[in-house]
């Protein structure tokens, strides 16, 4: 038995270095995907991120998303984390893991939502009022939605599926980025004055597509973590339906994008491949090979049309953050109903109850932060910070030495 919880939870650590890993992909694919005059600001947030979030998490995140007994909607265990009763033996989450390895892979998950909205409003954002947002949205928002699923919640007692967080970590990245393009803007040059999209070309796709990589590896301990022990059988499953999802999504985007725009675009497939990732998420210990290869597909078509889809709505998002987590992590959440082991009408119909709840508290909390930010401090920086660059005018320094920036 102590053999198995140590092998238990070496795997759960090593789980949570790869989701921490999973923070430099982020800020790679975002900075290749922007231009070369944000990129101090752009890693600055990803680094602002993982540190606040840690500490928030520790402060009162985890307490608020695992409360233990509560009403299922709200519930808080206390400031600080403590070492429970039996915390480092077998006795604690059934010989999985102990109770310091489940806050430190918890807590890895929590800076991802912010994560997601950073990408997003990359470029014109105001860094003090970006962080104030992320204070807010991963210390309380995310802990309260993570605990109606994963902390025995309504959405749990409900048979809401999510194994690892289409909906409850990408869609409710994906939520608030929407509302935060919304009310930011677009970027200067992005939208001619007909309304046609113009292209803001990044500096490094070299850059973008080592942080898809990297998320793809990141990726085998956000879901193979979240089988919560080393058991083969779970691990092992989930590992390859994540993997052929990835490939899928890839492949589905590139195909769909070259067939719909006559071109090889190297960053829809690199999108497909991240939305094939979104789209398993959900339910990666329930399906199939075969399952995860059509979810991945699906998942890459639906990202070359949502892409599209946010450019028609004059919506500006640089990196694709929103077609990417919110509309494939509402695909995955759903495809939890269509296949694998737990599909059916009364699955498909509980897991749209859950994609709806949380649009619903995601939109309005995240709206109500970003709307009084806008209405105080202001979200956007003035037109001169952003033609000349946010790392000037922000940071006062140049993520490229000498070389000229544009």
């Amino acid at each position: 038995m102590d053999g198995l919880f140590t092998a238990n939870n070496v795997w759960m650590m090593v789980c949570t270095a790869l989701v921490f890993f999973m923070h430099l992909g982020f800020s790679f694919l975002e900075i290749g995907l922007t231009r070369s005059k944000n990129t101090v600001n752009i890693l600055f947030k990803n680094v602002f991120i993982i540190c606040v979030g840690l500490l928030l998490y520790a402060l009162c995140g985890f307490n608020l998303m695992y409360p233990g007994e509560f009403n299922g909607y709200f519930g808080f265990a206390g400031f600080g984390i403590q070492l429970p009763e039996n915390g480092l033996t077998p006795d604690y989450a059934d010989g999985g893991y102990t109770y310091w390895t489940d806050f430190l892979f918890q807590g890895m998950f929590a800076a991802t939502a912010a994560t997601i909205v950073s990408g997003a409003v990359a470029e014109r954002i105001k860094l003090g009022s970006f962080m104030i947002f992320t204070i807010i949205y991963v210390g309380l928002v995310y802990p309260i939605a993570g605990s109606w699923q994963w902390g025995g919640g309504f959405l749990s007692e409900m048979g809401f599926y999510d194994f690892a967080g289409s909906t409850l970590v990408h869609s409710v990245g994906g939520w608030a980025a929407l509302v935060a393009i919304y009310l930011l803007g677009s970027r200067i040059g992005k939208f001619g004055e007909d309304g046609s999209s113009k292209p803001i070309p990044g500096h490094s796709l070299p850059l973008a597509a080592a942080g898809v990589l990297i998320l793809w590896l990141g990726w085998f301990g956000f879901n193979g973590g979240s089988v919560l022990s080393a058991d083969p059988a779970g691990t092992s499953l989930t590992l390859v339906t994540t993997c052929l999802a990835a490939a899928a999504g890839g492949v589905g985007a590139f195909i769909f994008d070259l067939l719909k725009n006559k071109q090889y675009d190297l960053t829809m497939m690199l999108n497909g491949i991240l939305a094939g990732l979104v789209g398993i998420t959900a339910g990666a210990d329930q399906m199939s090979p075969m399952d995860a290869i059509l979810i991945g597909i699906i998942a890459g078509i639906l990202v070359v049309l949502a892409v599209s889809l946010v450019d028609k709505l004059k919506l500006d998002d640089p990196v694709g953050a929103v077609a990417v987590h919110l509309i494939c992590g509402i695909w995955g959440t759903l495809a939890v109903g269509i296949f694998g082991a737990m599909k059916g009408f009364d699955q498909f119909k509980v897991q749209l109850i859950g994609v709806a709840c949380y649009a619903v508290f995601c939109i309005l909390t995240s709206g109500i932060i970003l709307y009084a930010l806008k209405a105080t401090l202001g979200l956007r920086v003035s037109k001169e910070e952003e033609i000349d660059g946010l790392d000037g005018h922000e940071h006062g320094m140049n993520a490229y030495g000498d070389f000229v920036t544009k």
